[in-house]
């Protein structure tokens, strides 16, 4: 099997793996009891707190673990809502359907703006801050886009919302106005550090760095002020309550130390197969179209539109040739409308459904890359 749908899911790594066992024998013990045993395990999880922090610059008190990105996601987008429920919230026409749909939810009326991106899939900064007015609360714009890669200007539109926070103040206007990021895609391959970034929240995902599945973290500054969206007994600073998958917390930790540590050097490689597969699909496949920027792009994605082929069925005879791809999102496969990264972008609905996303990890190598284009030329 040649697997090319890394942006989906991520295997495990074995390292990964071997530190999260104990937590599923030896380790089970519920860490908000009070015997030593327990309490051993909570400082495993504050340690693993600590490290998730270390990588954003962040204090451990500012990392909020969840279930995942989506939930991640959503108390970001409802718990600033809630919060301020007089509010509307700026997101980008990219965002993955955990945003889109939270936002779209939102009790207030308009409470969700879309900013248009560049036919190359970047976000039109200008056109962003025009949708900002004194009562938006949130902006949400993803660090790299989880179909065709592009990584957008989240530090760019930062300083913009410095310049508006501050004359807002200048004008006595109180209202926050928070930056979000969903940086799921991102955490393998970029740098995190919030404040460089000039991010108030940042989502991570151990699912997608070769960590487990349902397991993910919200860094959330401490001036930011959230509603809690899980009640109960008052876990992760009472933002998310719930006994702490400890097993899981763990293996994020580990994960994103291993992706962090080797980025730089992976990313590299990466960049080097993405121009061997875009160099022989252009040789190979007459007609072929690479959506997306080239410029500004996760190092591990390409993402094709070959006109006038049917993309379902492409994916189905590469499946039987062993190859795995993806057509879009993992998370709206069922979904047979075109995909909205790709309206955004200017892309027809018929070209939309012409396309095929393939995306590279740490197994990928260049003889299954030429396997794959030959695959598809095969196909074809």
């Amino acid at each position: 099997m040649i697997y090319l749908d890394y942006a989906a899911a991520t295997p495990l790594d074995p390292a990964v793996l071997k530190a999260m066992q104990p937590y599923f024998t030896d380790k089970f013990y519920n860490p908000s009891a009070t015997y030593a045993a327990a309490q051993s395990v909570h400082k495993d999880i504050e340690a693993a707190r600590a490290r998730v922090a270390h990588w954003l610059g962040a204090r451990p008190t500012e990392v909020v673990f969840t279930a995942g990105g989506t939930e991640a996601n959503n108390l970001a987008i409802r718990g600033v809502l809630n919060r301020y429920p007089w509010g509307n919230v700026v997101v980008s026409a990219l965002e993955h359907e955990s945003i889109l749909t939270t936002a779209g939810q939102a009790h207030a009326e308009l409470a969700r703006r879309i900013a248009p991106v560049t036919p190359a899939g970047i976000v039109d900064v200008e056109a962003l801050v025009k949708l900002i007015d004194e009562n938006t609360v949130l902006v949400s714009v993803m660090y790299a886009n989880n179909e065709v890669g592009t990584i957008q200007p989240i530090r760019a539109i930062a300083e913009k919302l410095a310049i508006i926070r501050k004359q807002r103040r200048a004008s006595g206007n109180n209202n926050p106005l928070y930056f979000h990021t969903d940086a799921a895609q991102a955490a393998a391959y970029l740098d995190l550090h919030a404040a460089r970034l000039g991010v108030d929240m940042l989502t991570l995902n151990a699912g997608k760095i070769y960590g487990p599945k349902q397991t993910g973290a919200l860094f959330v500054a401490s001036h930011v002020q959230l509603e809690a969206q899980i009640a109960g007994g008052g876990q992760e600073r009472n933002l998310r309550s719930g006994t702490e998958n400890v097993a899981g917390i763990i293996g994020l930790s580990h994960a994103l130390d291993i992706v962090q540590n080797r980025r730089h050097q992976e990313a590299a490689r990466l960049a080097q197969l993405q121009h061997l597969f875009i160099q022989l699909l252009e040789e190979h496949i007459p007609g072929v179209i690479i959506n997306g920027s080239l410029k500004t792009r996760l190092p591990n994605n390409v993402h094709i539109t070959i006109p006038g082929q049917d993309n379902e069925r492409l994916i189905f005879a590469l499946d039987e040739l062993g190859v795995q791809c993806a057509a879009g999102s993992a998370c709206s496969a069922s979904d047979e409308e075109p995909s909205h990264v790709l309206r955004a972008m200017g892309i027809s609905d018929t070209d939309a459904q012409s396309s095929l996303r393939f995306t590279m990890g740490v197994h990928t190598t260049e003889d299954e890359i030429r396997a794959t284009v030959a695959h598809v030329k095969r196909c074809l």
